[in-house]
C-alpha cells in the first residue's frame, strides 16, 4: 500500500524539479496533431521550484538561487525577483530555464506531477516532486 507523499492537486511547498520541455514546433496535417520536440532535462534536481501558500516562490536554476512572486489568477505567472547571477557553464540551461518562466501563462498539477506551458501551449515544463519543501 503506497502512501502519497503529497495530498491531491497540491502544488505549494514541494520542491518541483524541472523534468520534461516540450516545445511545439508545427502542426502535422496528416496526423492532425503537433510536432514536439520533447527534451529531457539532464540533473532535474539542479533546476527547482517551490510555489509557497503566501504567493512568494523559491528555487534554483542550476548555480543560481532564484525566487519571485507569483500568481495563479486567471493562469499562472511568474515575477522574477532577486536571482543570483553566476555564470554556470555552456551545458547549463539556467538561462533558458529563467526565460521559460518569465513566459509562463498557465500550469497546474497534471498526474502526480506539475506543469507549466507559454501561451497557446508553445512550450511545456514539466516537473516531478522532489518531496516536501522544508518550511522557508
Amino acid at each position: 500500500e503506497s502512501v502519497a507523499t503529497t495530498e491531491p492537486n497540491k502544488v505549494t511547498n514541494i520542491v518541483w524539479q524541472w523534468e520534461t520541455l516540450i516545445v511545439n514546433t508545427g502542426w502535422d496535417n496528416d496526423a492532425q496533431r503537433p510536432i514536439q520536440e520533447i527534451t529531457s532535462i539532464p540533473n532535474p534536481e539542479n533546476y527547482t521550484l517551490i510555489l509557497r501558500e503566501d504567493g512568494a516562490f523559491s528555487g534554483k536554476a542550476d548555480c543560481n538561487q532564484i525566487s519571485g512572486t507569483y500568481s495563479t489568477e486567471n493562469g499562472y505567472f511568474f515575477t522574477l525577483g532577486p536571482t543570483t547571477m553566476a555564470a554556470c557553464g555552456e551545458e547549463s540551461l539556467d538561462q533558458q530555464y529563467l526565460q521559460l518562466l518569465s513566459n509562463i501563462v498557465a500550469g497546474g498539477p497534471y498526474g502526480d506531477g506539475f506543469a507549466l506551458e507559454t501561451a497557446a501551449g508553445a512550450q511545456r515544463m514539466e516537473f516531478r516532486s522532489g518531496g516536501v519543501a522544508t518550511a522557508q
